[in-house]
């Protein structure tokens, strides 16, 4: 993803030098590496508020790059064969699929699901 040079939003509360050869730099913070499956304490539950009544199950509690949280998300979509996103650091799986999504969570390694 291509960020601007010069975004304005990203110098809020910044206060500003008269030298004209000052360079504002911004601190870019990388993505934290994954850790390993067995590290990561998932839980897994059964959501139906504010969701118009649909049963969701949500998988939450990932630690590492959004990219591995894809990925993940991919996968377990898949095996159940349904629908479903990443957003906000959770996966989300249309359905009540609790069970099924643990066990094929520890068959990938995570052992520490709950």
């Amino acid at each position: 993803m291509l960020m601007k040079q010069n975004d304005w939003k990203d110098r809020l509360n910044i206060v500003y030098s008269t030298n004209p050869d000052f360079r504002y730099e911004t601190e870019t913070e990388g993505e934290a590496e994954t850790p390993e499956k067995r590290a990561q304490k998932l839980r897994v539950k059964i959501e139906k508020k504010g969701r118009g009544g649909k049963t969701v199950t949500v998988v939450s509690g990932f630690t590492g790059r959004e990219d591995d949280l894809k990925e993940l998300g991919r996968m377990l979509k898949t095996k159940c064969g349904v629908g479903g996103s990443v957003k906000e650091g959770e996966i989300l799986i249309q359905g009540e699929f609790r069970e099924r999504i643990i066990e094929l969570l520890k068959a990938d390694g995570y052992s520490q699901t709950k």
